[in-house]
């Protein structure tokens, strides 16, 4: 590993490169915050990809490409005269203190479940911090993601279930007032007499109700600890896998899918199973 002014160096050498690039490169000078975002995005998903997966090298080059944007970002707010990467590692380095008043003050916290409970309460009194318990959580967070951090922050002020198995309750809860208000949608999608405003607000209902069960269901991951977002994604893997070990049985045989039998594509996919469990 690298001593501390290697890092340094290092990190100074980004900077060189960033100025060198915004001044000589066609396409880093026309970049613009709002051009850069989408990229940013991109990135960040690459990042939480390689991370899952656990590949090292990956995940290094993937935390390059996401401090280049950092970078990148500084370099288009000094150029405006707003701020710089300085601006922004005394930033952080200035929230982190404040943060930790058991780290740097006289606040005793001996768990990682102590200090959570008052990060809430340290947020709310920080200058131009959060008003309300749930205005830190992104409106624009993937809804999956959001659900869990609303639940997560509520947590953090007490507003939780005392027993985390009594959430199955509500998630079974949830599931009944989906199947009736999809009973109701389905009937009057199928009722030539009703209007297409009651069948609009039949499957608005249904459409809630829906939300209201994946809601309780992300509870329920998140009083087990387990992460939701990257469970589903465990079950996208899952499910590509099989469906592409399907395909290619397929193709083995000179078969089209639309050609396939149920039951033939059922086979292969248990028969996909059984051979990932064997590697």
């Amino acid at each position: 590993m690298h001593t501390r002014q290697e890092k340094m160096e290092a990190f100074g050498r980004l900077l060189d490169v960033m100025d060198d690039l915004r001044e000589k490169c066609p396409w880093d000078r026309k970049q613009t915050n709002e051009s850069l975002r989408p990229n940013t995005i991109e990135e960040t998903y690459e990042l939480c990809d390689a991370l899952l997966k656990n590949d090292e090298l990956n995940i290094c080059k993937e935390l390059g490409d996401v401090l280049l944007h950092i970078v990148f970002y500084s370099k288009i707010g000094e150029e405006k005269g707003a701020f710089d990467v300085a601006d922004v590692c005394h930033k952080l380095c200035d929230k982190l203190i404040f943060r930790h008043p058991h780290v740097y003050g006289d606040v005793v916290a001996n768990t990682a479940g102590e200090v959570v409970q008052t990060w809430e309460q340290i947020k709310t009194k920080e200058k131009g911090g959060n008003k309300t318990v749930l205005s830190g959580v992104p409106d624009a967070l993937p809804s999956l993601i959001k659900a869990y951090r609303i639940q997560d922050k509520a947590r953090n002020v007490g507003f939780d279930w005392k027993e985390r198995r009594d959430v199955w309750k509500k998630v079974k809860e949830e599931i009944s007032e989906f199947e009736q208000a999809q009973a109701l949608d389905d009937a009057l999608h199928a009722d030539e007499t009703a209007s297409q405003a009651e069948k609009a607000a039949a499957k608005q209902h249904a459409t809630e109700e829906f939300g209201d069960v994946m809601f309780s269901l992300i509870n329920a991951a998140r009083l087990y600890k387990i992460n939701p977002d990257n469970a589903l994604e465990y079950t996208n893997q899952k499910f590509i896998y099989r469906f592409n070990y399907v395909e290619a049985k397929a193709k083995e045989k000179g078969l089209a899918l639309k050609d396939l039998s149920l039951e033939q594509m059922d086979a292969w996919w248990e028969e996909a199973k059984k051979v990932k469990s064997e590697e």
